[in-house]
C-alpha cells in the first residue's frame, strides 16, 4: 500500500488524459491526522517549476494536509499562467477537503515548457476525481498515477516499533543530485515535530537522493516531501527513526537506479579509505558522471584507466600513484598500476561494482549510476516526439 501503509492517510490515483499511454496521471495523497505535520527538499536547479516555487511556501510553517501530483506535464517555464494553475489545483484541493489551500503542497512531471488551458482544466478535473475516489488502501494507484518513462511503480515501507514509514517514488532520466528528476512522496504515522521531520528528511536525502547520479542532468521538478500523521501515538526513538527512513530512501533510490532509461548496467561505485565524506563524494560523482566510463561499462570493458582519468580531476587529497580499483570484485588497478588483467573481469552482470580505494583516511560514500546505452540516446532524443 506505500503511502497509505502508515495509519491516517488516504491516496488515489486516477486517469485525466495527461498521458497517452491511457495511465493513471493525477494522484493526490491527504494526512487524516491527529497531526499534519510536513517537510519537504527540492531540485537545487535555479531554474524551478512552478509547482517548486509554490511548494517551497506552503512547507515554511512545517502544516501539510495534502499533496496533489501529476504527471503528463511538469508545468515549468510556462509563465504567470502555470503559477495560476498550481494556485488553482491548490485551491481546488483545499475547497474539497475543508482546508487551507497554504497547506496543499503540489507536484508536476513531464514535458517542460508545455500547458494550456486544456492542460489546466484536466489537472483541476483530476484533483477532483482523485479526493472523490481516496480510499485507505489507495497508495498503489496514487504510485502509478505519477510514473512517466518509468517502467513500474517505485514502492516502499518499513515497519518500525509500532509505528511505520511509507513511500512512493518516479524517476527514470535527469537523475543526478539536486535529488534526481524524481517525485517522492514519504509518510508515517510516527509522533515527529515539524523540525524534527525536517531534521530526518534531510539527512535521510543526503545519503541516498542526493548520491544517485545516473547521467549527471539535473530537473526542475525534484522533490521529496514527508508528511508525518502520528496516527499511531507513538514518538519513535529519533536515531532508529532516522535510520529507518534512510533506509526506505535508499530503498526508492535502489529502485530509481535500476529503471534508469535505456541503462543496462547498476554501478555501485564506492569510494573508501578518504580523507572526508565529502573527497569520496566527489571522487564517486566525477566517474558516476564520465561518459567514457560509463560506455565502457556498457560495452562490458573494464577500462579502469578511464577511472583514474576521472578521479584525477576532482579537488579530493589523494595520490593518484597510490590508488587502488576493484570492477566487480577483481583488483585491476593497484598502486596506480595493472593488476589482475582485464579478461578476469565479469560485466555481463547487471549488477555492476566499482570499488576505489584512496588510502589517505577512514571516510567513505557511495554512489549509484548507470551505464551510457544506445537506448538512452534514442529515447531521449525523441522524449518530446
Amino acid at each position: 500500500m506505500t503511502v497509505t501503509a502508515p495509519q491516517g492517510f488516504e491516496a488515489a490515483g486516477v486517469v485525466v488524459g495527461l498521458k497517452s499511454t491511457g495511465r493513471p496521471d493525477v494522484a493526490v495523497v491527504v494526512n487524516r491526522g491527529p497531526l499534519k505535520v510536513g517537510a519537504a527538499v527540492f531540485t537545487s536547479n535555479r531554474a524551478k517549476a512552478n509547482p517548486i516555487l509554490w511548494s517551497e511556501q506552503v512547507v515554511r510553517d512545517g502544516v501539510v494536509e495534502a499533496i496533489v501530483l501529476n504527471s503528463g506535464g511538469a508545468n515549468c517555464f510556462t509563465g504567470s499562467f502555470g503559477f495560476q494553475t498550481t494556485h488553482q489545483t491548490a485551491e481546488k484541493a483545499a475547497e474539497l477537503l475543508g482546508v487551507s489551500a497554504g497547506d496543499i503542497l503540489i507536484c508536476s512531471t513531464g514535458l517542460i515548457g508545455t500547458g494550456d488551458e486544456a492542460f489546466r482544466a484536466k489537472v483541476i478535473d483530476g484533483t477532483e476525481q482523485a479526493i472523490a475516489s481516496l480510499r485507505a488502501d489507495g497508495g498503489d494507484a496514487a504510485s502509478e498515477a505519477i510514473m512517466t518513462t518509468d517502467s513500474r511503480p517505485k514502492r516502499t515501507v518499513h515497519a518500525g516499533d509500532g509505528w511505520t514509514i511509507g513511500g512512493m517514488a518516479k524517476g527514470a532520466g535527469m537523475l543526478a543530485p539536486g535529488l534526481a528528476t524524481m517525485l517522492v512522496v514519504l509518510t508515517t504515522d510516527a509522533v515527529l515535530s515539524a523540525e524534527e521531520a525536517d531534521a530526518h528528511l534531510r539527512a535521510a536525502t543526503r545519503v541516498s537522493f542526493d548520491r544517485l547520479d545516473s547521467d549527471g542532468c539535473m530537473s526542475t521538478n525534484d522533490q521529496v516531501s514527508l508528511l508525518v500523521s502520528g496516527a499511531s501515538g507513538i514518538t519513535p526513538d529519533p536515531d532508529a527513526f532516522r535510520a529507518a527512513l534512510a533506509d526506505a530512501c535508499g530503498d526508492l533510490a535502489r529502485q530509481l537506479q535500476s529503471d534508469a532509461e535505456g541503462a543496462s548496467h547498476d554501478i555501485t561505485i564506492e569510494v573508501v579509505h578518504a580523507a572526508s565524506e565529502e573527497d569520496a563524494v566527489e571522487v564517486g560523482r566525477s566517474v558516476a558522471r564520465n561518459n567514457l566510463f560509463k560506455a565502457a561499462i556498457f560495452g562490458n570493458d573494464p577500462n579502469w584507466g578511464r577511472v583514474l582519468a576521472a578521479i584525477g580531476t576532482t579537488a579530493a587529497d589523494f595520490d593518484p600513484y597510490d590508488v587502488d580499483v576493484w570492477m566487480n570484485g577483481v583488483r585491476v588497478c593497484s598502486e596506480g598500476g595493472p593488476d589482475q588483467p582485464r579478461e578476469a573481469v565479469d560485466l555481463t552482470p547487471r549488477a555492476t561494482s566499482l570499488v576505489i580505494d584512496l588510502k589517505v583516511g577512514d571516510a567513505a560514500a557511495t554512489i549509484l549510476t548507470n551505464d551510457l546505452t544506445h537506448d538512452y540516446v534514442h529515447e531521449n532524443s525523441a522524449y518530446a516526439t
